[in-house]
């Protein structure tokens, strides 16, 4: 780390924050990428001005985070699948992110983190929300908590068509996630639905599940859950999938707004009651 450490702006007091000072074109060291991991901790996803990462610094930058996740649908960059290309146009029949999701939680083992540079932008619009899940679950009311912490849900993708002609890499994945899950670094509990990928309540009758998964989806919608960052080409955002859910507004119809992700694997997600 540099004599002058890097400076954190807070984008709202509960979450997100730009990041200025710190050189991600080349590798962090164990001091700065231990500051940098505290910084994504405190505010849950990080924003970057620039400049451009060249693919392998891209890469190496999810890398140093862990292992890299593969998306089971999405087209990529070139010939390697961690690189996620993310792309809207004129000729779109849908825009990358939209609506309110947590990346890829139809997997056993969703992804922890989320890194996209944003190259191209549009003349104004394309921003992007991230709620912050710690504050959704812990601005419900006590008994709500308390049933949502024994409860179960069914994550499912269907990604047939979703990316135009690019075909699915595997199979559509499912899975089981716990409603409310314990964040394996802050031990902090999470909310842990969302509108993209949860399908059902497991042991609830279909009305019960869907007017349970109805309200917890509006839930997530409280602008005091919310930070917005307006990209500027060259941007960059780190965020944290286990804690976070985040959309894409397609404001900007038909411009173009481009970029690339590279996507961290994850854990398989569980709650841990406290003591």
């Amino acid at each position: 780390m540099s004599k002058t450490a890097p400076a954190i702006r807070p984008i709202t007091p509960r979450i997100g924050a730009l990041i200025e000072g710190l050189d991600l074109t080349r590798p962090l060291d164990d001091e700065q990428f231990e500051w940098l991991h505290r910084a994504w901790m405190d505010h849950l996803v990080l924003f970057f001005e620039g400049p451009r990462l060249t693919s392998f610094e891209h890469l190496a930058l999810g890398e140093r985070f862990g292992d890299l996740h593969i998306h089971p649908a999405a087209p990529f960059v070139g010939d390697n699948p961690a690189l996620m290309r993310i792309h809207t146009d004129a000729s779109s029949k849908r825009n990358n992110g939209e609506g309110w999701h947590s990346d890829v939680s139809a997997d056993e083992e969703p992804p922890m983190a989320s890194i996209l540079q944003i190259h191209e932008t549009p003349s104004s619009g394309g921003d992007t929300l991230w709620a912050n899940m710690y504050q959704a679950f812990e601005e419900l009311s006590d008994p709500m908590q308390r049933m949502l912490e024994g409860l179960e849900a069914v994550h499912t993708a269907n990604y047939d068509g979703f990316y135009g002609d690019h075909a699915p890499q595997r199979a559509n994945p499912e899975a089981t996630h716990p409603v409310v899950r314990t964040h394996p670094v802050t031990g902090r509990p999470v909310l842990f639905v969302n509108s993209g990928f949860t399908k059902r309540i497991k042991g609830l009758t279909a009305g019960e599940s869907q007017a349970l998964l109805g309200y917890l989806f509006e839930h997530v919608k409280n602008p005091n859950f919310h930070c917005r960052f307006s990209w500027q080409p060259n941007a960059l955002a780190i965020w944290d999938n286990r804690c976070t859910q985040h959309m894409a507004v397609w404001d900007y119809f038909p411009e173009t707004r481009s970029g690339v992700r590279v996507t961290v694997k994850g854990d398989k997600p569980v709650f841990k009651r406290s003591s």
